[in-house]
């Protein structure tokens, strides 16, 4: 029987199985070469979107808004101010209303009990684009660039590098375990993620599937495909950067660690935005290494791939 996710809301995909979100990544590259040759099949028309940022995004923002006009959407933006869970409606009431008036809902902030509560009550899909507990819509982009370089997922090596415990590798984790990646986490031991989260993951996992937590950077990066590097600091914990520096800065990705990969074709892979000053130094020292933006800037791309796959997927 075909694979229908018709109806279904994207909140973390841990609720997905391999072949649903295999489903979601083909359909993305699908859609990102029809764009490419031109061919605009409008699978949303007469929908309408509606997209809550009580995070702020650019990237984000620019994805769904390109994502929902390509196939034809009406896309709403509605700010935060006006909306007001839980202080002028509650969530439950603001949900019903607003799945009464819309065919889908992109929703991005702090709470994960928030677009929980919202997929519950609103009846239509909503769209997890960002939660302090998990970031899905990022991770599919990743996965569809990892496949366009390597033409595979199953087995591919991906370091990442960084705050274990945030939400991009938490998602990170979450789609190693289901689509057979070896994902290995470099992370001081305060920012390592914990025990049994990785244990009950890898109890899921499929063929292929690894997750390393080492403080070790060797032990991490050696063959691997891709190193993929995350902000020290997230949104909103601010009062908190000079504890992370403290505690990272022996985990900047620098061309010295690039080099432990001992792979001339690892690509740098980033969530965005991103503090960095490696470029012109990275590519000067190794100039045969595949250039560090090309990757990120194509992986920025497949954010708009994937949530017109996941828009089309679950309303078109």
């Amino acid at each position: 029987m075909p694979i229908s996710l018709k109806g279904r809301s994207l909140l973390t995909l841990r609720d997905f199985t391999p072949d649903e979100i295999g489903l979601m990544v083909d359909t993305a590259a699908d859609l990102k070469a029809a764009k490419r040759s031109g061919v605009f099949p409008r699978r949303l028309a007469d929908r309408n979107i509606a997209m809550i940022f009580e995070k702020p995004s650019c990237r984000t923002r620019a994805s769904f808004a390109v994502a929902a006009a390509d196939e034809g959407a009406n896309l709403e933006v509605l700010p935060p101010e006006e909306i007001r869970f839980g202080r002028k409606e509650s969530i439950k009431d603001v949900s019903r209303v607003l799945g009464r008036l819309f065919d889908g809902i992109v929703w991005r902030g702090f709470e994960h009990d928030i677009v929980r509560e919202l997929a519950e009550h609103a009846g239509v899909p909503v769209w997890n684009a960002l939660s302090d507990a998990y970031h899905p819509t990022q991770v599919l982009a990743d996965l569809l660039t990892v496949r366009e370089v390597f033409g595979r997922l199953r087995g591919v090596r991906i370091g990442y590098v960084g705050d274990g415990r945030n939400n991009q590798a938490t998602s990170l984790m979450i789609g190693a375990a289901k689509m057979g990646v070896d994902l290995r986490i470099l992370a001081p031991e305060p920012l390592a993620p914990s025990e049994a989260l990785v244990k009950e993951l890898l109890t899921e996992a499929s063929v292929g599937a690894n997750i390393t937590v080492t403080s070790d950077p060797e032990r991490a990066l050696v063959g691997c495909e891709a190193i993929y590097g995350d902000v020290w600091v997230s949104m909103g914990e601010e009062d908190l950067i000079e504890e992370r520096i403290a505690l990272l800065r022996d985990f900047k990705v620098t061309p010295e660690m690039m080099a432990l990969t001992g792979r001339p074709d690892t690509i740098y892979m980033h969530c965005l935005p991103a503090l960095h000053d490696l470029s012109t130094e990275f590519a000067a020292a190794h100039p045969d290494v595949r250039e560090v933006a090309d990757e990120v800037f194509e992986q920025a791309e497949n954010r708009m791939h994937t949530a017109k796959a996941v828009m089309v997927l679950s309303v078109g």
